[in-house]
Formats: C-alpha cells, structure tokens, sequence
C-alpha cells in the first residue's frame, strides 16, 4: 500500500513506570521488557488495569518511563511524533470536518506532499476501507464502525512507522467489530507496516496477531511471548482450526492465572477474561 513508508521496531527495555498522586504511588510497570518487531502485528492482552494503555502511552511519547528505556530503532522515545500514530478507544475525528477533509488534515498540516498527491490517497484509501461513497459525511452521520474505518484512514495517510491500536473496536457490536477486524487485517497484510494492537478480548488477539504478549498482573510486565504462526492472509475461518484452538488455550490458562491474582488484589472478578474461560469450556 502506497500509504505506507519505512517501519521501525520498538524495544521496551527495563521500563518502570509509577503512578503518582496525592494519596499514593502505584507501580504500573516493572522491569518490564519486549520488543515489537519491524513490520509484525504484535497484539498485547492482559488481565484488566495491568498498564497496557500505559505502555501505548510511553511507546507514543506521552509519558516517559521512571526508569529504563523505550527505544524505537535504537533511538529513545523522548516526546510525541508522527511516526508514531494511536488509535484510541473513543472516536477522535474532527467533528467539523467531514470523512475526506479529516483524511486530507495530516498531510495538508505537515505539508509533506502535494494535494494532488494527498487527495489520490485519501481517496484510495477510503475506497480501500470502504467509504468511498461517504466521504462527504460528517463524522456524527457515520455509524461507530464507519467512525473507526474513517480514522484507520486518516492515520494511514500519514505513513507512520509504527502504528499504536488502543482497544480501538472495543464498544462495537459483535457484528461491526468482526467486520472492523476484517478491514483492518487487510490493510495490515497489504502495508505491512509496524503495529502494536491492544485488547481485552482473546479471540480477537489471536486471530489478529503475529505474535502475543501476555502481561502479567501489577506490577505487570511480560510473562510469556506466544508466536502466532496461523497463515496469512488470515480469514475468520481460521478461528475453527485445531491450532487456533491450541493457541487460544495456552493462552487462556496464562491469562486466567494472572486474573486470579488480580480479583484478589482488586477485590473484582476480571469480567473480559471471565467470558473467554466460559467460552473456552463450551
């Protein structure tokens, strides 16, 4: 895909990271260490509250690490940038602007091409991920998951070299979401670009990923790396083989070990990985 430019890989290393406040400080990371390889779909899960929207955060550069590095091609995350793009859990288009205006905003901000050549790939882009037809609607005129597809755009027109997924189906009906897996699949395996992808919900990360990092409770770091090695261009019917099955299994029981020892911390049962067991035992 033409929207897409040089991808980096990204090294947590040693990464401590509090939370401060008035009343308390709470260790959210602790040595905690992995790498997420150039042009690889790395999918992070853990048991609820354990920092993965923390280490989105320091990978983008909106916090820093108390100690230890965050490295992207060697060189320490210090600040914000464009190589480094996230997709959040709520909808963040311009409300003012419509489906094609919001594409075109990064590269006409950067001026980093002409608007020849940035209005080529906005629309090939919203062609690509099916909005074509909408791309003179207001964001509050598309439905949630034509929200999503429109942002998947904006950020990809901006050839970043790692791309930060916060939960960013989360809320979705299941219908809506498995399509928006679906989309987001192939505009993967086309650009091949950098990705670290964050969710609560197994099946989604396992049908997603390249590879799988488990997190252990707080203070949480990585407690297993599991390579997803199902083919690709992967469809949902993948999700009914044997492997899938084999994954999603050694997966669950490292899981389900860490969300006992979060429930007894917190007092709270982790409801996402309640659901994955039930489904599991069915």
């Amino acid at each position: 895909m033409s929207a897409v430019g040089q991808v980096s890989e990204v090294v947590f290393d040693s990464v401590l990271k509090i939370a401060h406040s008035k009343k308390y400080h709470l260790v959210v990371l602790k040595d905690c260490s992995f790498t997420v390889p150039a042009g690889q779909l790395t999918v992070l899960i853990g048991p609820s509250g354990c920092g993965k929207t923390t280490i989105i955060n320091l990978i983008a550069g909106y916090e820093l690490p108390d100690h230890g590095k965050v490295h992207i091609d060697g060189k320490p995350v210090e600040g914000p940038n464009w190589e480094r793009l996230v997709l959040f859990q709520e909808m963040a288009l311009f409300p003012w602007l419509t489906c094609y205006q919001n594409v075109m905003f990064g590269p006409m901000a950067r001026a980093n091409m002409s608007r020849k050549e940035a209005h080529a790939e906005a629309i090939n882009l919203l062609n690509k991920v099916g909005l074509g037809e909408f791309k003179d609607k207001y964001p509050m005129q598309l439905s949630g998951g034509m929200q999503r597809r429109a942002e998947l755009a904006r950020a990809l027109i901006n050839r970043p070299k790692v791309m930060l997924m916060d939960e960013p189906f989360r809320g979705l009906d299941a219908m809506t979401r498995e399509l928006m897996q679906e989309y987001y699949l192939k505009l993967f395996e086309e650009s091949v670009t950098t990705n670290l992808f964050v969710t609560s919900e197994l099946e989604e990360a396992i049908f997603l990923a390249d590879r799988l990092l488990i997190m252990t409770n707080k203070p949480s770091r990585v407690k297993k790396v599991l390579e997803v090695d199902l083919p690709r261009p992967r469809k949902m019917g993948v999700m009914g083989s044997k492997h899938y099955a084999e994954l999603k299994a050694e997966a669950l029981e490292l899981l389900h070990e860490e969300a006992v020892k979060a429930s007894a911390a917190s007092g709270k049962a982790d409801l996402d990985l309640q659901s994955g067991l039930q489904k599991l035992s069915q």
